[in-house]
C-alpha cells in the first residue's frame, strides 16, 4: 500500500512543527506521502513544512475555511496514496506508528480502522487529566483509549485510517462538526465496509485546552449524539444517556443526604475515590484529583448538550441545522 498522511490545520504552525517531527522520525522503510491541508488559516505553516522537505514528501495546500471534514475530503482528493492516515494537528506519534499499521493491514486488510488516544509524559497535569477522563474505561467505556467493549468500534478522525476505495464509495465527512468521525464509520458499515481498532496503532493527543474549552468540547459532543441518533436510528443506544443521567442522580444525591439520605451520595463518592486511585496510579496525586474534576465536567458539559439537542430535536421536532447552525460548516 502506498500511504498518504492527511493533516487538516487552521492557525497551528506549533503543533505542526511536532508532528512533523515525529513523522520524520518514523520508522518505516518505503516512501509515504504528507498532506498538509492549511484550512484557510491567518497564520500559516506553510515555512515549517518547507523546512521538512528534504525529509520528507509533503504536499501543502491552501484553501478557503471550510471545516476539518471538508479539509481532509480535499486532501485525500489530491493525495497520491491508495490508503490514507488521518491525523489531527495536535498529536505526535511514536516512532513505531506506520511499521504497527502496514504489518497488521498487510495480515487482515480492513478498509477503516482506529487507533487509542495516549498522554505523553511531558504533557501538563490538566492534558493527562482530562485525557485519563476522555480515554478510561471507568469513564468513557475506553472508547478513545484501546476498548471495543462498548460495542462495534467508531474510529475517531485525530487517528484514523481510511482506503481509497472507502472514501469514494462514501464520500468522506459530513458537513458536521464534531460529530462528522462517528458518522462517518456509520455510513462505512451501512457501504459493508468494517471498521476495526488496532490497538498498538496509538498517537500522544496534545490537546491544546482548558477548563472552559473542554466543557465547550464535551458540551457539543452530547449534542451532535442526538443528531447521529436522528440520522441513524439503528445505533441509538441507552449508553448515550449515561452522562445525563449520571449527572441528574448526583444532584438527587447532593438533595437527598442534605435530608438525611446519604447512600447515594456515598457510591458516588466511592466511585470517585477508585477514579482518583486508578488516574493516580499511573498519573501521581496531582493529576488524580484533576481526573475526577474532568470527568464530572466530563460528565455535566455532555449531558446537558445532549438533555439540550433532545429538548430541540425530539420534542420541539426542530431541524438539526436550524437548531444548532454552529454544529455545520456551509
Amino acid at each position: 500500500m502506498n500511504y498518504s498522511f492527511i493533516i487538516p490545520v487552521f492557525n497551528r504552525p506549533e503543533e505542526m512543527e511536532k508532528l512533523l517531527v515525529s513523522i520524520a522520525q518514523l520508522t518505516f522503510d518505503r516512501n509515504f506521502e504528507v498532506v498538509v491541508i492549511e484550512d484557510g488559516s491567518d497564520l500559516t505553516c506553510e515555512a515549517v513544512c518547507s523546512r521538512f522537505c528534504e525529509n520528507l514528501t509533503i504536499n501543502y495546500v491552501y484553501k478557503p475555511n471550510s471545516g476539518p471534514g471538508d479539509s481532509r475530503n480535499f486532501g485525500m482528493s489530491n493525495a497520491a496514496g491508495d490508503f490514507f492516515i488521518i491525523l489531527d494537528s495536535d498529536c505526535i506519534l511514536p516512532s513505531h506508528y506506520l511499521k504497527v499499521v502496514d504489518e497488521y493491514l498487510k495480515i487482515d486488510f480492513i478498509d477503516c480502522y482506529g487507533g487509542p488516544d495516549a498522554a505523553h509524559s511531558s504533557f501538563n497535569n490538566l492534558q493527562k487529566a482530562i485525557n485519563y477522563s476522555m480515554t478510561s474505561f471507568l469513564t468513557t467505556g475506553g472508547i478513545r483509549g484501546g476498548s471495543e467493549q462498548l460495542g462495534k468500534f467508531q474510529p475517531r478522525s485525530f487517528n484514523m485510517g481510511l482506503s481509497k476505495k472507502a472514501f469514494e464509495a462514501t464520500g468522506g465527512f459530513g458537513k458536521i462538526h464534531p460529530g462528522e468521525d462517528p458518522d462517518l464509520s456509520i455510513r462505512l458499515w451501512k457501504n459493508n465496509f468494517d471498521t476495526v481498532l488496532i490497538k498498538d496503532a496509538y498517537v500522544y493527543h496534545e490537546r491544546r485546552i482548558s477548563w472552559r474549552s473542554f466543557y465547550k468540547q464535551v458540551y457539543k459532543f452530547g449534542m451532535v449524539r442526538v443528531i447521529l441518533n436522528k440520522w441513524h436510528p439503528e445505533t441509538a443506544k441507552i449508553i448515550y444517556w449515561f452522562p445525563a443521567l449520571f449527572f441528574i442522580w448526583f444532584l438527587i444525591a447532593v438533595g437527598a443526604s442534605v435530608l438525611g439520605y446519604q447512600l447515594l451520595l456515598c457510591l458516588y463518592l466511592f466511585y470517585f475515590c477508585i477514579l482518583f486511585i486508578h488516574s493516580s496510579i499511573t498519573n501521581g496525586v496531582r493529576v488524580g484529583l484533576r481526573s475526577v474534576l474532568a470527568t464530572l465536567l466530563q460528565f455535566y458539559g455532555y449531558g446537558t448538550g445532549f438533555l439540550r439537542s433532545w429538548w430541540k430535536i425530539k420534542i420541539l421536532k426542530k431541524n438539526e441545522t436550524e437548531a444548532f447552525p454552529e454544529l455545520f460548516f456551509k
